[in-house]
């Protein structure tokens, strides 16, 4: 089954910085560096390096070339992407000293999609796929109902979460991702059991995938959990974790693996991916993944 990611593309322009900035205050950067990233890129790149066969579709804005070269240069089909005149969407991410990073997003072209082009990339769907989407991008709503209509299963990475999300029925997804703070925007509820147990009374058919930072992740279907812990390593840049975590996630689930082997291996690829500094760039191949296994097997 192939992974269709209608999804954000960023320029990422990544300061390192000792602490974060406070209101009123001014700090020098320790250095600079600009990356390609964005919630779906990194995804897209992370799902095509676990192997699967991705086609992104997206706006590319002016200045935004590097995007469409670091999709293809990772396998991904980019025939869908259309070019926009407006300016490529970007992010300005500060990373401490401790590797936790804050980000300020500007859409740009990620806003520009219509529902045009969302009946445009859904028409040329003739194959089981399943449908990768974030709250980057504008007409979520609208993918949400077409894709549902059409029957292909979505996944959503519920972030960042807002108006449009809010009101958004969850019922017609096939997956939500989510961190702790996005479940309790969504859920009302603090601890992750809670988080689960009223998602899932309120969307019963709803799959959950909740990731917990340092206490790994649980993954929710047909009332069943599997918890995956993490795997040690020392922390530089979380900015492409969650992508990552998304992205291979998907790719096992596409190549028909079990949950509990999906969760293993997004678990060893986001645990290498906070290990480098940059988002898509950190993202680690299939292969350096099946080689952190056998060395952490190994060593313990």
């Amino acid at each position: 089954m192939e992974l269709v990611n209608f999804g954000s593309l960023n320029l990422d322009h990544v300061y390192t910085v000792s602490q974060f900035v406070s209101p009123g205050e001014t700090r020098s950067a320790q250095h600079y560096q600009i990356y390609c990233g964005g919630k779906g890129l990194n995804q897209s790149v992370a799902a095509a390096r676990a192997g699967a066969t991705v086609r992104h579709a997206g706006i590319l804005g002016r200045g935004g070339e590097m995007l469409r070269e670091m999709l293809e240069q990772n396998g991904v089909d980019v025939s869908l992407l259309r070019q926009s005149d407006a300016p490529q969407g970007h992010a300005i991410i500060q990373v401490n000293s401790q590797g936790e990073n804050c980000i300020l997003l500007f859409g740009g072209s990620n806003r520009a999609v219509t529902r045009e082009d969302v009946d445009r990339v859904l028409a040329t769907l003739h194959q089981p796929a399943y449908i990768l989407l974030q709250n980057e991008i504008s007409q979520l709503e609208y993918m949400v109902e077409r894709a549902f209509a059409l029957g292909f299963p979505v996944a959503l990475n519920a972030s960042p979460i807002d108006e449009t999300l809010l009101r958004l029925d969850l019922s017609k997804l096939s997956w939500l991702m989510i961190n702790e703070v996005e479940g309790e925007q969504l859920s009302g509820a603090q601890e992750p059991q809670e988080i689960l147990q009223r998602l899932s009374a309120r969307y019963p058919r709803l799959q959950i995938l909740l990731t917990l930072g340092k206490d790994g992740a649980i993954c929710f279907s047909g009332g069943a959990q599997i918890r995956q812990g993490i795997f040690p390593v020392p922390t530089v840049d979380t900015t492409a974790a969650g992508g990552t975590f998304t992205g291979y996630f998907l790719a096992e689930i596409c190549r028909g693996s079990s949950y509990t082997q999906a969760m293993r291996v997004a678990a060893m690829a986001s645990a290498l991916a906070v290990s480098k500094q940059g988002a898509a760039p950190s993202i680690p191949s299939l292969q350096q993944v099946m080689e952190a296994f056998t060395e952490y097997s190994e060593n313990n």
